[in-house]
């Protein structure tokens, strides 16, 4: 009789349990419930956890739209440069949005304009969004 063969990696990551919790919280940041993204956050989990797409717990809710759950990411370390596996990042993606006061919290958290393809400032140009260009430095 053979022993069963060990697996090459005991990586959590690689639990249905812990996938579907993860999971549960990207969905967590793309519907805004802030509080419990913060508590998961606050309990452990990595401010910058990323789906298969790389998009980020911010990726998602500066998409989506959730001001406060961009603001309590923020505050708990999340990356506002952070680009998803396309290059598209955070602040970029609020433009395109059209989700001005989730742009302005990322601008003043540190957010690069720049960054990512397109950029926050490509994207302005794209959309004639006069006002994020003077916010940007990029008129």
């Amino acid at each position: 009789m053979t022993d069963a063969p060990t697996p090459e990696s005991d990586e959590p990551a690689h639990d249905p349990e812990v996938l579907e919790l993860a999971q549960k919280i990207f969905d967590l940041a793309r519907h805004g419930d802030t509080d419990k993204v913060a508590a998961y956050v606050d309990a452990g989990v990595p401010a910058n956890l990323t789906n298969d797409k790389g998009d980020s717990l911010l990726m998602l809710a500066s998409y989506h739209g959730h001001p406060e759950t961009v603001r309590a990411l923020l505050a708990r370390g999340a990356d506002p440069d952070r680009a998803n596996d396309r290059g598209q990042t955070p602040i970029a993606g609020a433009v395109f949005k059209g989700e001005d006061e989730i742009v302005r919290a990322l601008h003043d958290a540190g957010a690069d304009p720049l960054a990512g393809q397109p950029s926050a400032v490509d994207t302005a140009r794209m959309f004639e969004k006069r006002e994020l260009l003077g916010l940007f430095g990029a008129e």
